[in-house]
């Protein structure tokens, strides 16, 4: 499997349009050792032919462009190798990209029954993926079971890849009403997202909070694994001033403390730990602070745009 990293970053990128905060002011001042870098947004590839998103980012269509491997074939007026986008949540930043890819072309989404009814009956904007001939094409994706995906002709050909979904415990989005939260089923909100081909495995987890205890075991045995690393401590917003919420309080497991990520990651796992969606407040953005040493130090990469992995 071609891993390609299109966004590192959490929502607003880095920096963020209208953050003032010591990483955002330094970089743009050049006085940062550090790279830009837009909203979280990764593709791979069974094959090197055709190509599947993990999360749709309001940053994918420039993303797209970047992108080589995802331009059309040579003659090709009409087509894309992106065959399929995996949602892991609702969330503003996972989904709305979906809107860049209304033109005319279906391919797959997978997402759970959950998040497939905000898009689709709750928010009808989203109805203008359904103008290509034939319509996109919903799969649906449930915690717990695994969805063989084959692609090709031959019906009788193995699967081109299993995806294992892990419901991590989250939280629907806050612009999901209470009345409406509550005929949810919780643990369709966010997943982490273990794909697996001839022995080899990654896992997509870019929100752990607290109660992913399984999104962590299914992201410690695999070969490969994009963690979140929004925060490095839990009152880094408030601190930075930036929010009141701590990081915990938003759904997210900060890097940092004794029961922070860097410590709670299975010390025999012998999984590669890359971190992304990085908030643009997060010290590890900096290549020269004591926080992006101890990462490196404790085994943990720091992603960043165009990073590719191969298994």
């Amino acid at each position: 499997m071609y891993i390609r990293i299109l966004g590192s970053a959490a929502g607003g990128g880095f920096p963020q349009w209208n953050c003032g905060c010591r990483n955002c002011s330094e970089l743009r001042a050049g006085s940062l050792q550090a790279t830009t870098r837009t909203q979280t947004q990764l593709a791979f590839s069974p094959d090197g032919q055709v190509w599947f998103l993990l999360g749709a980012s309001p940053d994918l269509r420039s993303q797209i462009i970047a992108t080589a491997q995802l331009a059309p074939p040579p003659g090709d007026t009409t087509g894309s190798p992106i065959v399929g986008v995996f949602l892991t949540s609702a969330d503003v930043d996972s989904v709305m990209g979906l809107l860049h890819l209304r033109e005319f072309q279906s391919f797959f989404i997978f997402a759970t029954a959950a998040v497939q009814r905000l898009l689709k009956n709750e928010n009808r904007v989203f109805d203008v993926l359904h103008r290509a001939d034939p319509p996109v094409l919903w799969q649906t994706l449930s915690p717990g079971a695994r969805l063989a995906c084959r692609f090709g002709e031959d019906p009788s050909a193995p699967p081109s890849f299993v995806c294992s979904p892990t419901s991590l415990g989250c939280d629907f989005p806050d612009f999901v009403s209470t009345e409406l939260r509550r005929t949810l089923p919780s643990s369709e909100a966010v997943l982490a997202l273990r794909f697996e081909q001839a022995g080899k495995s990654f896992c997509f987890a870019p929100c752990l909070s607290e109660n992913s205890g399984e999104g962590m075991k299914a992201a410690a045995s695999s070969n490969v694994a994009f963690l979140d690393g929004t925060f490095w401590s839990d009152d880094e917003l408030i601190q930075t001033g930036r929010g009141q919420k701590t990081a915990r309080e938003m759904g997210h497991l900060p890097l940092s403390g004794r029961d922070g990520l860097l410590a709670q990651f299975p010390k025999d796992s012998e999984c590669r730990k890359i971190l992304v969606h990085i908030n643009n407040t997060n010290p590890i953005l900096d290549e020269n602070s004591d926080e992006h040493h101890t990462a490196r130090e404790a085994g943990f990469e720091i992603a960043y745009d165009g990073m590719e992995v191969t298994l």
